[in-house]
């Protein structure tokens, strides 16, 4: 094999500080593997830390980006859980294994690839063993590389902790990777789907995939459009993906004793809304962030039986990351993927 690889760092904030260079391979140490990547997914948290640094204290140098897939290549003295050939992707929290998170009420946990650990925009990764879980059978490599987000995100929100139920309506606001994730499981488990976007062509996209219902929220009030839709019994769980002010909207268009998680910030990170809908109607507000691994374990699993395909919009090669970065920013339908085979 060869002795160097290609990757992308940084020693400082901003997309003009982005570095593509040549390094030499790292090795294994005890309890670690290295893994040959194949494809790493870009979400709009990876955007914030390139542009902003999001306030972290980032590794230097730094390679950006948080979700991987690729295959076993070497493996460290004392590893159990994978061998050489296994396909595997990362963990976004690597250190959250299960039920409650780690952290204090004055530090919340925030330690996370691509953040306070390493990144994956590199030919090579190495970390321990128990950062990485099994890739789903039924996917290939850069459909697994979308999972440990966006993927993750969607399912803790509406399965692990919303515990859907089969008949309750779903609302998803927009047609990012999040959402679709959102679409995708809400309809492999029942439940009616209604989905928001400024764009007609994305919304009738995104009614192919299985939503119920469409809402274009630059020509109508969508709140009202969801009372019209659910004969104004509002929607059972929402995925507040806008943030900001956004939070008050949802409020309005949730059903009473519903349920609101709190995923994004695209509209700001202060969220805001109206009392009156929050005492009378007693929804529950659930921030998420992402989930831990056993319960990735458990989407890989259904991953694999409900047969969820991730909706990929555009995959670049290793060398072209400022087009797909350009390309996050535009919006994309699903996915972007960083494609290094």
């Amino acid at each position: 094999m060869t002795e160097t690889m290609r990757r992308w760092s940084m020693a400082a904030i901003g997309r003009d500080k982005l570095k593509f260079e040549t390094v030499a391979i790292p090795e294994p140490g005890p309890g670690e593997i290295r893994v040959k990547v194949s494809a790493a997914s870009l979400n709009y948290r990876d955007k914030l830390v390139i542009e902003t640094g999001m306030g972290l204290t980032l590794p230097d140098p730094f390679v950006p980006a948080s979700d991987m897939a690729g295959v076993v290549d070497a493996v460290g003295a004392g590893v159990t859980r994978f061998k050489q050939g296994n396909r595997v992707m990362s963990t976004f929290k690597p250190d959250w294994i299960d039920a409650g998170d780690n952290g204090t009420a004055r530090t919340p946990a925030y330690k996370t690839l691509g953040g306070a650990y390493q990144g994956v925009l590199a030919e090579y990764v190495v970390f321990p063993e128990g950062w990485f879980v099994a890739s789903p059978d039924s996917l290939d490599d850069a459909e697994a590389s979308t999972l440990p987000v966006a993927g993750l995100t969607a399912w803790f929100a509406l399965i692990e902790l919303g515990k859907l139920k089969a008949g309750s309506t779903v609302l998803v606001q927009g047609t990012g990777g999040v959402a679709l994730f959102g679409l995708q499981i809400a309809k492999a488990h029942g439940a009616k789907v209604i989905i928001t976007s400024r764009s007609d062509d994305k919304l009738e996209r995104a009614r192919a995939l299985g939503a119920d219902h469409g809402i274009n929220s630059s020509n109508e009030d969508w709140v009202e459009a969801v009372y019209r839709i659910t004969g104004d019994e509002g929607a059972h769980h929402i995925l507040e993906i806008a943030g900001g002010p956004n939070l008050g909207q949802s409020l309005r268009a949730v059903a009473v004793h519903g349920r609101i998680s709190v995923i994004g910030v695209l509209e700001g990170f202060e969220i805001a809304g109206p009392a009156a809908p929050l005492l009378l109607k007693s929804p529950a507000i659930q921030g998420i962030s992402v989930g831990h691994r056993r319960s990735l374990e458990d989407f890989v699993r259904a991953i694999d039986l409900t047969g969820i395909k991730p909706i990929i919009d555009a995959r670049y090669p290793l060398e072209d990351l400022h087009s797909a970065l350009d390309h996050l920013d535009r919006g994309a339908f699903g996915k972007i993927v960083i494609d290094l085979n």
